[in-house]
């Protein structure tokens, strides 16, 4: 195999070796627009495997096969197309770079052993593409840079790779130069570019387990290819130096040259970091190398639903060997990684046994059987009905987890209603489905509001589940309004008297109580004292009217939400001795209750969260500004271990925070990001509280 990446052309339909060594497995990463589903199409045609390429705006590209892809023009999914150069398998994978796609984005950063990340020449870098830098640098992934949309009116290659030296340090060298619609090498070149071949050179050189290799090029010595290309792929492996090709997508210049270095200079699965291995009981498991011969285990990183062949898994194997019809035990953590837990912490929370159905290898909408898959490759999985994204397929014998990858949490609610009450029942299930399929998903069904509530990365991310809940599911549901579970309770000391008598006729009903009602502390929660003297209210009753004020409490007495934090004493009452009875002075409690609330002596309150806004140093003005229009308490901010950005710390009522995931992207141009947890409860002002209605 050559190592040359100054060679051209493929090989399409050459064998593949049978080991990991002969695979790279590479996520195409960049900035929404960047040009990488362009580029992966290019690829494809230059190995062989399609033999025109495709375009977003026709919806033809082999990446892009849902149709809410076609109708949006930009990938909402992952996805991979597979390919071979010279002998040696290329594993694409395309992910999403719209940031409500940021789930797609690490389950790729899971699967794949490098990235390939794709700068627009027209663009330059922007706050967003350096955010996508930061998420594969997080989780130590080698990287590679290509320049894109060479072809671009305003295509400035010379000044993006300086802004990304910039943004991401003096180790993003240029491999290749662009020059009059062709590709100069920096390795292999010639002498016309010594600045930038030397400094090429000394980066790589810099990396080499060869200690005498700089001294030697200090002194004159002429270096050979083959020791800078292997130093070369030490120093990508080790994410320590990031090398840089331009590629013309349109024409195809630097397509072959690009896959000669993915072959020659990229890491294959044999030098990846495996990640932390457990057992079912959360006991150290383990330690396995990428070896085809070792005990099984392989993830789930992507899950679909296909309409012929169901539910479908793409599959990242890290040991052993995947044949088809054989049964694997299957371990997920599925509420433990959602949560950002720690998995040594808990058990499984599904931990089963199944058979698994066909192997194949995705190329856009085709499946492609094979008859094995080995350590180091991906494949799709047919017929693992009970298996979710991120979970462990293992073997029977010798039950395994991984450690889980890190998922953002949803920040986004939009509550949902059926269209037709006859797609209630199907409702639930494709829910369940989806959830299934998309970890940044979570559904929340709110007892007290009584609303279906998906939590969701961002308005787009919204728009494609409901489209998949339609189009998949067939369950078309509506947005409505969020409403978010409001609290009441006394602003003062009251008196209450509820009177339940009816006695016309057969058995009646009696029982009368009088009641003082005041308000307690935050989080109190409810006080029932006995002060009823000379058995105005029998013993036995007592505890009847306690029972009614707090069912009363439940629904609320005065705007009709719960009411909290309340002290309520019983100074007296009236019982009959044939009509009195637990019921009636349940009720005589509950009316004593409302009674006490006529005055307007309530108040509501709402739900507080504590915020935690990440965001660039030069916004916190901004946003600052925009915390204190929601009615926010800024609880002060600092600077973050990274360079220009400053986490600000707020308490926000949840009614102002509803849209804000989409208004603080707007705000911030997607640079910003936010957390939220649970807070406390404080009281609504008048003005705000005179616009809310009662629950529905």
């Amino acid at each position: 195999m050559s190592r040359d990446p100054g060679g051209t052309g493929g090989q399409a339909g050459a064998p593949v070796a049978a080991g990991p060594a002969s695979i790279r497995n590479v996520l195409v990463v960049g900035a929404a627009g960047a040009g990488k589903t362009t580029l992966v199409e290019r690829l494809l045609v230059h190995a062989g495997v399609i033999n025109r390429a495709g375009t977003v705006e026709d919806g033809t590209t082999v990446c892009d096969a849902e149709e809410v892809e076609h109708r949006q023009r930009r990938s909402v999914g992952l996805a991979l197309a597979p390919l071979v150069h010279r002998g040696v398998k290329v594993n694409l994978l395309d992910a999403p770079g719209y940031v409500d796609f940021v789930g797609e984005l690490r389950a790729g950063l899971r699967a794949a052993d490098c990235a390939l990340f794709v700068l627009a020449a027209n663009e330059g870098v922007d706050e967003p593409t350096q955010a996508l830098w930061r998420e594969c640098a997080e989780v130590g992934m080698p990287r590679a840079v290509v320049v894109a949309k060479l072809d671009h009116a305003r295509a400035d290659v010379d000044g993006v790779v300086t802004q990304a030296r910039d943004a991401f340090g003096e180790r993003v060298l240029p491999v290749y130069l662009h020059e009059g619609g062709r590709l100069v090498g920096l390795i292999t070149g010639d002498h016309e570019h010594d600045a930038q071949r030397a400094a090429l050179i000394e980066g790589i050189i810099e990396e080499s387990e060869d200690e005498t290799l700089m001294d030697r090029y200090v002194g004159g010595e002429a270096i050979a290819p083959e020791l800078l290309l292997r130093d070369l792929e030490l120093a990508v492996a080790r994410a320590s130096l990031h090398p840089v090709i331009p590629v013309d997508a349109i024409s195809g210049a630097g397509a072959g040259e690009l896959l000669d270095l993915v072959v020659a200079a990229f890491p294959s699965p044999l030098e990846h970091r495996m990640p932390r291995i457990f057992t079912p009981a959360g006991a150290p498991g383990p330690e396995l190398t990428c070896d085809p011969s070792g005990p099984l285990l392989a993830e789930v990183v992507k899950t679909t639903t296909d309409p012929y062949l169901g539910r479908v898994s793409l599959v990242r194997v890290f040991s052993g060997t995947v044949l088809p019809d054989d049964t694997v035990h299957v371990s997920g953590h599925r509420s433990v990684w959602t949560t950002g837990g720690d998995p040594t912490s808990s058990h499984p929370d599904h931990d089963e046994d199944e058979r698994i159905g066909s192997l194949s290898v995705p190329v856009g909408k085709s499946q492609r059987p094979v008859h094995s898959v080995t350590a180091g490759d991906l494949c799709a999985i047919g017929r693992l009905s009970r298996a979710e994204t991120s979970d462990t397929l293992s073997s029977v014998e010798t039950p395994l987890v991984l450690e889980p990858w890190r998922m953002p949490d949803p920040q986004l609610p939009v509550a949902i209603e059926v269209l037709s009450t006859s797609d209630e029942d199907r409702l639930g299930s494709g829910l369940q489905r989806l959830a299934a399929e998309d970890p940044t998903l979570r559904v929340e069904h709110n007892e007290e509001t009584h609303q279906i509530v998906l939590w969701t990365m961002g308005e787009a991310h919204a728009d494609v589940l409901l489209d998949r809940l339609a189009t998949r599911y067939g369950v078309a549901v509506e947005e409505v309004e969020l409403r978010v579970p409001l609290r009441e309770t006394f602003v003062g000391p009251a008196s209450g008297l509820g009177r339940h008598v009816k006695q016309s006729g057969g058995h009646g009903q009696y029982a009368v109580c009088s009641i003082e009602v005041e308000p307690l502390p935050q989080g109190s929660g409810f006080e029932f004292v006995d002060r009823v003297v000379g058995g105005a209210v029998p013993r036995q009753f007592i505890p009847s009217v306690e029972k009614g004020v707090l069912a009363q409490m439940a629904r609320g007495a005065g705007t009709g939400h719960p009411m909290v934090d309340l002290r309520v004493t019983l100074t007296d009452g009236k019982a009959h001795s044939v009509d009195s009875s637990d019921m009636a002075f349940q009720t005589a409690g509950g009316l004593a209750l409302r009674d006490a609330a006529t005055g307007g002596g309530t108040c509501l309150l709402e739900p507080v969260d504590e915020i935690q806004v990440l965001v660039a140093d030069a916004l916190v003005g901004t946003v600052m500004g925009d915390l204190s229009a929601r009615r926010g308490k800024v609880l002060g901010s600092e600077p973050t271990g990274e360079a220009g950005l400053v986490t600000i710390r707020a308490h926000v009522p949840q009614l102002e925070l509803r849209r804000y995931a989409a208004e603080l992207r707007s705000l911030s141009h997607g640079t910003a990001s936010f957390t939220r947890a649970f807070s406390h409860y404080d009281r609504v002002p008048d003005q705000v509280a005179a616009r809310l209605g009662p629950p529905d």
